[in-house]
């Protein structure tokens, strides 16, 4: 990957800003039984509707984020040995890991059982117990950051094939960049080990977010992490088809999202709908793709500062989100309020802890995941 593409760049922050809805959303979405998990902090009113646009979202956001991340390791790879790239991904995924379980998470689960009433003190007089069990039945729990987990350890894993494919894979990118230039529909060949994952295992494991016994997500994500990095590959060929299927993708994303979603609704697992989930998602990853392709490859002033910040704001908000929830949850107001005021809130302050404590404080920097400058004495992170 010879040039940093400003739109993958764009992808990564408006995903994590769809996160934060997405977090704000559980607090109100009536799920029914239609999911495995719940959050168990809720609002007093729930809501119906908000199901579809929650579990639309739900089909795509992960997949993507973890095709970002194979991306990102492209580029971070591409000029680094095996030992520095893993050192890296140590500082940059293993530490803000260590500062969440350790500071970050632990107020949510404590938030979590002053609501089931199951805890009656204060938060300092229950820090000692966040290390007595595993959640959900203990304390223990890396939260949300259960995403920097699972790639901490695809980075790992995966790191012998990608030192193979950098210095041995220039025949197979260059078969596939044939193929994709002949037709963009060849886009679609990456789909076809995440319709085997989702044949084969998704029933059999459902999703723990606990790294052990969740094969299904596991694989699955792997997969689009592995499809990133040989993306990034491609280079201009890739990026090129992108444009061209946009229109495709985001109609094919369209049409079969309706099918998708009431059969989900109905709470059915047909064959047919095994087959046609990961043909939705990567129709909708292709849509978002090409078009950021098209309109969003473009450098600016706001685009690196929420760049920097996006990674630190991803791991304090969902401790904010449920404080604010926890606070109001009771309260008479609608509900429309009550998201606005969570929303506003938790931007409001990840942006004065990431402003005013973090970038000043250049100890704070890397237990959340902020690369520091190279004037910095401390400097421990390099450009991804």
């Amino acid at each position: 990957m010879s040039e940093r593409r400003y739109d993958i760049d764009w992808i990564r922050v408006i995903v994590f800003d769809i996160l934060i809805f997405w977090h704000v959303g559980l607090f109100f979405v009536a799920w029914g039984n239609q999911v495995e998990w719940d959050l168990p902090l809720k609002n007093n009113v729930q809501l119906t509707w908000l199901f579809w646009p929650m579990m639309f979202i739900r089909q795509w956001r992960l997949s993507i984020l973890f095709l970002i991340s194979g991306i990102g390791t492209c580029f971070s790879l591409s000029s680094k040995s095996g030992g520095t790239y893993l050192k890296e991904r140590f500082i940059r995924l293993f530490i803000p890991l260590l500062t969440a379980i350790f500071i970050v998470v632990p107020p949510q689960v404590y938030i979590e059982r002053l609501a089931q009433s199951s805890v009656s003190i204060s938060f300092f007089q229950y820090y000692p117990s966040t290390f007595q069990g595993v959640y959900p039945e203990g304390n223990f729990s890396w939260g949300h950051l259960w995403f920097v987990a699972y790639l901490l350890v695809m980075s790992v894993a995966a790191l012998p094939l990608f030192l193979y494919l950098r210095s041995y894979g220039s025949r197979i990118f260059r078969l596939l960049s044939q193929l994709i230039h002949k037709s963009p529909f060849y886009l679609y060949m990456f789909c076809l080990p995440l319709l085997l994952i989702e044949i084969s295992l998704q029933k059999r494991f459902p999703l723990t977010m606990a790294l052990t016994n969740d094969w299904y997500a596991f694989s699955y994500y792997f997969i689009c992490f592995l499809a990133g990095f040989i993306i990034a590959n491609l280079e201009k060929t890739i990026w090129n088809a992108f444009v061209q299927i946009r229109h495709f993708a985001l109609a094919f994303g369209i049409v079969a999202s309706i099918p998708v979603l009431l059969i989900i609704a109905k709470g059915e697992n047909p064959l047919w709908l095994q087959l046609l989930k990961p043909l939705n998602v990567w129709s909708w990853i292709l849509a978002i793709f090409g078009f950021s392709s098209k309109y969003l490859n473009r450098k600016s002033a706001l685009l690196s500062y929420r760049n920097a910040a996006v990674y630190p704001f991803y791991i304090l908000h969902f401790t904010i989100t449920l404080f604010l929830g926890y606070l109001i949850k009771d309260a008479a107001m609608h509900y429309l309020l009550k998201m606005l005021l969570m929303i506003l809130g938790t931007y409001g302050i990840s942006f004065i802890f990431y402003e005013f404590v973090i970038r000043r404080v250049p100890l704070l920097q890397p237990l959340f995941g902020v690369k520091m400058k190279s004037s910095d004495p401390l400097r421990v992170l390099s450009q991804e």
